[in-house]
């Protein structure tokens, strides 16, 4: 795989290994290089920055970094590198897009030294994204690859699952191993076996769902619900058919749906957006076309606001912009200023607004769908793999049945 891809799978193993209690020791390399290229994503802006120590360490502080252990070994990866220059108690950062800290994560990640498992886990996860795959067949390709024992190598994937590198699904020879990044790759292939392992009825539902989504580029989990049904809607995002984003604030959490393919350019969807920069721009626009009232700034025009953050101006001043960004604030995707009782955004990270701007093409489109969602701020963001993460473990044994269905059409019927 190329290095692009090899540090996004080192970002998303490393978040998977900090929510793990043993999982930082057991994989260091990868927890260790993953944090600081996450880090040096939420520090960079696309043109040089530089941020004083209060700002790094509140940045810290956001990426679940503690700034007394975790945080110098971090700027000591990133001052290795020569990507930052740490002078005057602040650190100074180069222009840095997220696929270059991707680089640098792959970088970082062999700079430490990791086990064979460790690389094994990197590969294990390019492997499954591509179709599922049955656990003995991963696990002789594994051990072949890495020179692990048969008890290693099963031993590894059973760790594996129960940190997340891996969703697994059915039992003994039976059981598929698969990722929420299925679905990011040879979409209209994968997605045209699902259809045909469905009924008349659920193709004609999903074909129409599919359609609105592509001209919408977003659309709540209630409307989702309305057009699919609660039973075939569960099974899809379960197989990472549809990405879950979650929007919380004083009202709740608000799930808004996106297709994974959405969000490429040119390149490989799961290198586009490994720190779900894009996706927070996409929720939070969507959002933003939601209820507001005229006077606390309503978006209207996404396009066109897009375009002119792209432009490098300012988008305001309006109230809204002070409660409704705050997530985006926190990632320094965007950087809100007060301009008397209102305030003005600008984007801080250009390559997340060209990424957004394609997702959201279809306008204002988008607005009647979200139409159900209260006029609060946005205070937080869940990004689809933590969202269906959590949902997959609510999943009862029925709906859980026919998402394995699903991911043995994905693979094309036939055995391995």
């Amino acid at each position: 795989m190329d290095k692009k891809t090899k540090g996004a799978w080192v970002v998303h193993h490393g978040r998977k290994v900090a929510a793990d209690l043993r999982g930082a020791a057991e994989y260091s390399a990868i927890d260790l290089a993953s944090k600081a290229a996450t880090l040096l994503a939420r520090l960079a802006e696309s043109d040089e920055a530089v941020l004083s120590h209060d700002q790094v360490v509140v940045a810290a502080r956001i990426g679940g970094l503690n700034p007394k252990s975790e945080l110098e070994p971090c700027l000591a990866q990133l001052e290795s590198r020569r990507v930052i220059d740490r002078a005057d108690g602040g650190v100074a950062v180069l222009g840095i897009t997220g696929q270059t800290a991707l680089n640098h994560a792959a970088d970082l990640f062999d700079d430490n030294e990791p086990q064979s498992y460790e690389r094994a886990a990197i590969d294990l996860a390019e492997l499954v994204s591509t179709s599922p795959v049955p656990s003995h067949m991963a696990q002789e390709l594994i051990g072949d690859n890495h020179k692990l024992t048969n008890a290693d190598a099963a031993d590894f994937l059973q760790r594996a699952a129960e940190i997340g590198f891996v969703d697994s699904e059915g039992d003994g020879k039976d059981r598929l191993l698969f990722n929420g990044n299925l679905f990011r790759r040879e979409t209209a292939e994968k997605t045209k076996r699902v259809l045909d392992s469905l009924n008349t009825d659920e193709e004609q539902k999903v074909r129409e769902f599919d359609e609105i989504l592509r001209s919408k580029g977003c659309v709540t989990a209630t409307f989702a619900e309305e057009v699919l049904g609660e039973k075939l809607l569960s099974k899809l995002k379960a197989a990472a058919l549809y990405d879950m984003n979650i929007v919380s604030n004083e009202g709740g959490d608000h799930v808004l749906i996106t297709s994974p393919g959405a969000f490429h350019k040119f390149t490989n969807p799961l290198v586009d957006d490994a720190f779900d920069h894009a996706k927070a721009l996409v929720a939070a626009l969507s959002y933003g076309m939601s209820l507001s009232q005229p006077e606390r700034g309503r978006i209207w025009g996404v396009s066109l606001l897009i375009k002119k953050l792209l432009r490098g101006a300012e988008v305001g001043p309006a109230p809204a912009i002070g409660h409704d960004y705050r997530a985006l604030e926190f990632e320094r995707v965007v950087k809100i200023s007060r301009v008397g009782g209102s305030f003005t955004m600008k984007l801080l990270k250009r390559e997340v607004g060209e990424i957004a701007l394609q997702v959201l093409q279809g306008g204002n489109g988008a607005a009647a769908a979200l139409e159900a969602l209260p006029s609060a701020g946005m205070r937080s963001y869940t990004p689809p793999e933590a969202a269906r993460e959590t949902f997959r473990k609510t999943q009862s044994p029925i709906s859980k049945a026919q998402t394995r269905s699903l991911l043995s059409a994905v693979r094309g019927g036939g055995g391995l």
